[in-house]
């Protein structure tokens, strides 16, 4: 089976085209590039890679095409606000482009990445069939995609829409721009860390391995239970207070608790039920956050990691994209980067 994953060189992409591979699938990346080659180096031999953007790509690219896994997107609410319209160019436009374009290049399965933040601040606990409240760009471009692209489902073409907690785990495309991976190397660097006041705000967690292989079981079930459904994808268990979070963080890394408070009051707060990608899918997350967490300090004392690579705080590594482009047109320049 082909399978086409958008923005497989990125964080979850990295790590889902690798998974996709070792279960033998045939795997074409499309990816920009905006953070470099690296997480692809090993396995670029073993791939169809197509270095293009969502909103410009030639469709041809979807001849043969099977599944597609679309992940390409700017990245977490921060840096959506960086430049709000271009993040619905690419986070809503382009992904719609693609669904539309998939459907029409007679793709059989579709699944966007969308993000548990469509659901904003709310005080009880949220299903698939909770009221959305979002509070960013990025969290409004998932939410709208999701409208577009839902209805495109019909016998032929099975779209579904994943709604991922917050992602954390070690990457081949690494982020410390994400709640447990930050707390992971502040210890690392400083023996304590960064916690967002007033850390009572509740986030569901899932690993990276764990929601990639939950697009994958996607691709495995049958039509009929995943087409035109949205899904959760996390556990229960690993709902939980960013202060408490925190806790269990030091305790993976075998470190005392210390932390700094940082930033206003997040006004994100929201404790999400995984009960239908469960009971319907089966899915049930494997690592826990503290296993998540040991494994990315190990990596960093391993060498695995570099720290002080800036492509792995994201809204700086687009600030500086976002300048560099500035500075094309202020030379005059010819030169495309967002």
């Amino acid at each position: 089976m082909n399978v086409l994953v958008t923005g497989g060189a990125g964080y979850i992409g990295s790590v889902l085209s690798r998974i996709l591979l070792e279960k033998g699938y045939n795997v074409t990346v499309l990816d920009r590039l905006f953070f470099g080659p690296d997480s692809l180096k090993e396995i670029i031999d073993q791939i169809s890679f197509v270095k293009d953007d969502i909103r410009f790509f030639d469709p041809k690219v979807l001849k043969g095409v099977d599944a597609v896994f679309d992940l390409a997107a700017l990245s977490n609410d921060p840096c959506g606000e960086l430049d709000p319209k271009k993040t619905l160019e690419i986070n809503y436009n382009g992904r719609v482009r693609v669904a539309n374009l998939a459907k029409k290049y007679a793709v059989k399965k579709y699944v966007f990445a969308s993000t548990c933040s469509v659901y904003g601040f709310q005080e009880e606990v949220i299903t698939e069939d909770s009221g959305l409240n979002p509070l960013t760009t990025y969290a409004k471009a998932s939410m709208i995609a999701e409208k577009e692209i839902l209805p495109l489902a019909d016998k032929n073409f099975s779209a579904t829409a994943l709604r991922q907690a917050t992602v954390y785990g070690f990457s081949y495309r690494m982020r410390f721009d994400l709640a447990i991976n930050g707390m992971v190397l502040g210890y690392y660097r400083n023996g304590k860390t960064p916690i967002m006041r007033d850390g009572k705000q509740w986030r569901p967690f899932v690993n990276v391995k764990d929601t990639s292989n939950a697009f994958i079981t996607v691709l495995e079930t049958e039509p009929e239970l995943v087409n035109g459904q949205i899904f959760n994808v996390g556990s229960d268990e690993q709902n939980v207070q960013i202060f408490d979070l925190a806790k269990l963080v030091a305790e993976a890394c075998d470190l005392p608790f210390n932390y700094d408070w940082y930033g206003d009051c997040d006004t994100r707060s929201y404790k999400v039920s995984f009960n239908k990608i469960k009971d319907t899918l089966n899915f049930r997350p494997q690592t826990t956050i503290k296993k998540g967490a040991k494994n990315v300090f190990n990596a960093l004392n391993e060498g695995k990691i570099n720290p002080d690579d800036p492509r792995m705080i994201t809204v700086k590594w687009y600030k500086h994209l976002l300048e560099m482009q500035q500075f094309l047109k202020d030379t005059q320049i010819d030169g495309v980067l967002l």
